[in-house]
């Protein structure tokens, strides 16, 4: 029996042993509203309580994570003898990005709650970039024959399992927000009154506000020895098993080291951009995925980081090479520098907020399938290889259910000092869609003439231009003038406060979605 038909026999079995007989007629209501609405019928849905669409969201959730069970428990026990190493560096990912997706599955289960509802509707799209992401790290070697030693990661019916999931968990949050008049629901106020996302307790807001380092770090990294410890990696080591927020100060420093943060909670503070500076050059040609190549990569959620440098000096030539990856759900940068060239900063996935940073690069220099939003942040577009053009954004949304986006606030969009003296040779763009939902939303920016006309750039032909969602409000500058932008049927010039107002704090996706704050200015239309 092949690894497909295995697949099939045990997702029956999954089936029948934790749902019993299938009623569809009682749910069907609610599946019609799911892309995959057969694949949804056929689960069985709970006959001892009214047919509701928490009901068929419980269902559909278990069932879904029964199937990422699986195929991570296939993952985990495979042959790689087929494999080179660089297919052992793409099965390795999918490995760590299966067990994420279970964590996620199962934080999505427990939050029936109709105030956390639009929590999993972030963990179940953080759930859609991991396996998109499984995949992509074969493509980046160019490996897809590889793939068909994965057969149930390219054949099976998970993705579209948890593409109804997705779709489950917004209408049970619709449900919810529309039997009650409680703004907790309806839509957050996620900014409190001195610009900072409300998560961030008091005593986090004083350590972002503050100037130098902190009077009382619980770890000190210092190159000199004035410090607990030389290296971040040994700060880490000695911060796990701390309860609470740890705050690690590193000092003045370039520190050549590739970083790894999982542990919840864990705040990083520097002495300045360009003064706190770590830094690697791990890329694509020299055989990391895009994913493993970052030079700081966090995953534990509640991440902090202000006053420091993120780098990656692989160089253009390299292509992909990472500075910074976040899939830190609640992070914060403040700040900060990024600099690379092509996909510099991963803004991989879950909520994060971006103010007072600086990014640099070529080629999709801010890309990923986050909820993330940039305020008061400057872009530096660099000068990428003869032959290439230049991208700010990639967004990511595979599923128009996903409630991910990347807002750009209040911010400044310009040539860096390398590009300045030859920008008109060089076509710089804000934005091509990497995935079919890709969304992009530019408002009050100040954007120079660095940028073409055409203001975005097809990824392959017609694919997305009518899928995506890009979006232009009240921006200004030489490059912000709207008369030539692209045609497309999903790019809007958006003229109304109140539909900008839909990608403000609390409003993002119709106020059904948790937004980390976007600093729009507040007017009674908002």
């Amino acid at each position: 029996m092949d690894k497909l038909a295995i697949f099939a026999l045990f997702s029956f079995h999954i089936f029948v042993a934790s749902f019993g007989v299938a009623n569809a007629a009682t749910s069907s209501s609610f599946c019609s509203q799911t892309p995959y609405p057969d694949l949804c019928n056929s689960l069985s849905i709970n006959t001892m309580s009214p047919q509701t669409s928490f009901n068929v969201r419980d269902a559909a959730l278990k069932f879904t994570l029964s199937q990422a069970q699986y195929v991570q428990k296939l993952l985990s026990t495979m042959d790689l003898s087929s494999l080179n190493q660089l297919g052992k560096s793409a099965w390795a990912d999918c490995v760590e990005l299966y067990e994420d997706s279970i964590d996620n599955l199962n934080r999505a289960i427990t939050s029936a709650n109709p105030t956390k509802l639009d929590d999993a509707q972030t963990w179940l799209s953080a759930a859609i970039a991991n396996h998109q992401t499984c995949q992509n790290g074969f493509l980046d070697f160019q490996l897809s024959s590889n793939l068909q030693s994965f057969p149930f990661l390219v054949n099976s019916t998970f993705s579209k399992h948890l593409s109804n999931s997705l779709a489950i968990n917004k209408a049970a949050l619709s449900a919810a927000a529309a039997h009650s008049s409680t703004q907790q629901i309806k839509g957050r106020r996620l900014l409190s009154s001195n610009g900072f996302p409300e998560w961030l307790s008091v005593g986090d807001r004083k350590l972002l506000q503050s100037s130098g380092g902190p009077t009382k770090a619980d770890i000190t990294v210092a190159q000199d020895g004035s410090g607990n410890y030389k290296t971040i990696a040994e700060a880490l080591a000695a911060a796990k098993g701390k309860g609470g927020r740890v705050v690690i100060y590193v000092k003045q420093g370039i520190y050549k080291e590739n970083v790894v943060v999982t542990m919840k909670n864990i705040m990083f503070i520097g002495d300045g951009i360009d003064a706190t500076v770590v830094t690697g050059n791990k890329n694509v040609q020299d055989g990391s995925t895009t994913f493993r190549s970052a030079t700081f990569a966090i995953t534990g959620s509640g991440f902090i980081a202000r006053d420091m440098t993120f780098e990656n000096t692989a160089g253009p030539q390299k292509h992909q090479a990472v500075a910074l990856r976040s899939g830190s759900d609640l992070s914060v940068f403040y700040r900060c520098s990024f600099k690379g060239y092509q996909d510099t900063l991963y803004v991989y996935a879950q909520r994060q907020f971006y103010r007072d940073c600086d990014v640099y690069g070529t080629q999709d220099f801010v890309f990923g399938d986050a909820i993330v939003v940039f305020q008061n942040c400057n872009f530096n577009l660099r000068r990428p290889l003869g032959n290439q053009m230049n991208t700010l954004t990639a967004q990511a949304r595979t599923d128009p259910n996903e409630n991910t986006g990347i807002i750009i606030h209040n911010s400044r969009i310009t040539a860096a000092s390398d590009l300045k003296s030859v920008q008109g040779s060089i076509r710089s763009y804000l934005g091509r869609p990497w995935q079919k939902y890709s969304r992009t939303v530019i408002m009050t920016t100040s954007i120079d003439n660095v940028i073409d006309p055409a203001g975005w750039l097809p990824w392959s032909g017609n694919f997305a231009l009518s899928t995506l969602y890009y979006a232009e409000y009240m921006n200004s500058g030489p490059g912000a003038a709207t008369g030539g932008r692209v045609k497309w049927g999903g790019f809007h010039i958006l003229t109304s406060p109140a539909e900008a107002g839909k990608f403000s704090v609390g409003n993002f996706l119709a106020g059904n979605s948790w937004i980390p704050g976007t600093g729009v200015p507040f007017t009674s239309g908002l």
